[in-house]
């Protein structure tokens, strides 16, 4: 058995994958018994979301406790945009190597350059929006990789190591990921902690690519919708619309479902390991996602809206004898997880952390916390980004930004193209859970709730130098 004396950290994170849509929440229909069991030894947060429903936004900001205007990375890392996680940025990871842990990631990365960028026939053989980030300080102080860019193939993966050399695999790349992850575990070094990020790609679409030892676990006629399947909302198009009908939605529920228990599976391979290397006592396990997913909701799929569907994110953090087994309410948002977990770690986080140590919270069982999280969603297409630049504006000025407290949403819209009209709305999450009324603002200022909100947003956004207007 190893030294107590200092905790080891894995974290997982799936894509794409909501809040909703895990068996303890008692909503969507998934089937996670592991996950749910889990839960019941961990500290839950039923508030945690992230503070840009995007990849690499919220990825960036998990690393490095900033939020997407301070790490440039205010949309995906893609073809046509400018946008990586910079080397100079100091991440959790530099931290945990400087301070003498074994570091590994495994999985999607989604926060350097595409390599098309660049060039039009990498050695590596990266296509599209992915990219091989060599060892360096593009790797921020994770030792072992074995990882990608952006490639959503689920069922025929690939990665890198250490040079260009492309490894394909015919393997459910989530199932593949934990072989490696284990392997990680087992072939660690026992004179140094050991910190371990997994990412996996799954439940993101495309959604039909699972095993079907998973999808058999559900039957299409017995998908339930969520009430707010297909509502409109003041006429606010963003994301990306529903295409076919409901018994197409349905079949695309039933396979995110079925990913997502097919991580559950996964998931319980890791404990187990765990508690047969007499490991569990003495690491800190955190599962969450990045983002999640509109799956029809509001006439939406995917996501980057503020809907909670789209913002909400499961989070379980468990170390045994350390933390509590509860549920908190206490708002945790992207930038808030980096210093957090260094000082459960007890490490000091950098003064360029943006966000906040919840630490106390947890072990103290204290409710409170911070009172509002800040997010935003950037207009980051290619096509949108060369509209705004024709019309001489800086496309990071529009799209939303928004407060989100433990009963309201409070939205700024300013649109995703030049010209759209701008729409300030208030959710009352208390009143309304599937958000199908919200409160047209008008005058925002003089309102009894949106004008402390309006004033908290205009003061994050002076400090954030963000060029969003709020007049």
């Amino acid at each position: 058995m190893e030294s107590k004396q200092q905790p080891n950290l894995i974290y997982i994170f799936a894509d794409q994958w909501r809040r909703q849509a895990v068996g303890y929440e008692g909503e969507d229909q998934v089937i996670t018994p592991a996950i749910d069991a889990f839960a019941e030894e961990s500290v839950v947060f039923s508030n945690a979301v992230t503070c840009s429903p995007l990849c690499s936004p919220h990825r960036a900001s998990l690393l490095t406790g900033r939020y997407p205007m301070s790490t440039g990375v205010y949309t995906n890392c893609k073809i046509g945009a400018d946008v990586m996680l910079r080397p100079e940025e100091t991440c959790i990871s530099d931290v945990l190597l400087d301070s003498g842990y074994q570091t590994g990631y495994i999985g999607k990365w989604h926060l350097d350059l595409p390599e098309l960028n660049v060039t039009d026939e990498p050695e590596s053989g990266a296509r599209d929006w992915d990219a091989y980030t060599p060892p360096g300080p593009k790797r921020h102080g994770f030792q072992h990789w074995y990882s990608y860019g952006a490639w959503d193939e689920h069922l025929a993966p690939h990665y890198w190591k250490d040079s260009p050399e492309k490894i394909q695999v015919n393997q459910w790349s989530v199932e593949h990921e934990t072989d490696q992850a284990l392997n990680f575990i087992k072939n660690r070094s026992s004179n140094q902690p050991f910190a371990l990020f997994l990412s996996w790609n799954p439940p993101h679409s495309p959604f039909d690519q699972v095993p079907e030892k998973y999808k058999q676990l559900y039957k299409r006629e017995q998908i339930v919708l969520r009430e707010n399947v297909n509502q409109e909302t003041f006429g606010v198009h963003t994301g990306e619309p529903v295409d076919g009908g409901l018994e197409e939605l349905k079949e695309k529920q039933l396979n995110y479902f079925a990913a997502i228990s097919g991580i559950d599976d996964q998931f319980s391979r890791i404990l187990r390991l765990l508690k047969d290397e007499e490991l569990d006592e003495n690491t800190i396990v955190v599962l969450t996602s990045d983002h999640g997913e509109m799956m029809g909701s509001h006439g939406l799929m995917a996501k980057h809206v503020w809907y909670e569907e789209s913002i909400g994110v499961p989070f379980c953090i468990r170390w045994p004898k350390v933390l509590p087994q509860t549920r908190t309410d206490v708002l945790l948002n992207s930038v808030d997880i980096m210093p957090t977990l260094l000082s459960l770690l007890r490490l000091e986080f950098p003064h360029s952390v943006e966000g906040t140590d919840l630490s106390s919270f947890m072990i103290e069982q204290r409710s409170g916390g911070p009172e509002a999280a800040y997010l935003s969603g950037y207009p980051g297409r290619k096509e949108a980004i060369e509209a705004f630049r024709e019309a001489g504006l800086d496309n990071r000025a529009y799209g939303w930004r928004a407060v989100r407290t433990k009963q309201y949403t409070y939205v700024i819209h300013h649109g995703y193209a030049p010209g759209e009209e701008s729409i300030r709305l208030l959710y009352d999450l208390e009143k309304d859970k599937f958000q199908l009324q919200p409160e047209k603002i008008e005058d925002s200022l003089n309102h009894p709730i949106t004008s402390g909100l309006e004033q908290r947003l205009r003061t994050w956004l002076k400090d954030m130098k963000d060029p969003f207007l709020l007049e």
